[in-house]
């Protein structure tokens, strides 16, 4: 069974590369996570929430760690779309990546690309879904997912999947 969620992973990442994008321009990168790199962002997810003080990073660590794969998507060096239309929050369009003080991710980033990303990690989700393969967009992990450099990414989210009778990801 592991083989097969691997599988369906590879092609939740044909759907993300492929899902359409602003100006045709693609900054989304895709990795599939498996085996010990598994276990590991499992259990950092869990030690990071503890040492942080951030609520939930145990409950997704666990289900990181029952999973089969996680596919991470994440957006590495998106140029700012051109618009100026003002939904960063400035009348001028942002340079992206150049807050001095960044968060979990790197920032700022240019709305449209973040929708960019949104629609591919929907394209992904559904793809795992068409396959009945149990799954979750999850941020908590690609907060920890970059953190520990599993991907070069600007921003990263993680979608674990899962085939068992029930699912882990909704039914906790």
């Amino acid at each position: 069974m592991e083989k097969t969620v691997e599988y369906v992973a590879e092609l939740m990442e044909i759907a993300a590369i492929t899902a359409p994008k602003a100006l045709g321009k693609n900054y989304i990168v895709t990795r599939v996570i498996k085996g010990e790199d598994l276990r590991n962002l499992g259990k950092r997810m869990v030690s990071y929430g503890e040492e942080k003080g951030k609520k939930n990073f145990d409950r997704d660590g666990k289900n990181v760690l029952d999973s089969q794969a996680v596919l991470l998507v994440g957006m590495k060096d998106a140029k700012a779309v051109g618009l100026n239309c003002g939904a960063c929050g400035f009348p001028q369009c942002i340079t992206p990546n150049t807050a001095t003080e960044p968060g979990e991710f790197a920032g700022p980033q240019c709305p449209i690309r973040v929708l960019d990303m949104g629609i591919a990690l929907g394209s992904a989700a559904k793809t795992a879904s068409m396959l009945n393969v149990d799954n979750r967009i999850m941020y908590r992990i690609g907060v920890v997912a970059r953190e520990m450099r599993l991907m070069d990414a600007d921003f990263i989210m993680g979608i674990p999947l899962s085939v068992s009778g029930k699912s882990i990801y909704f039914d906790r």
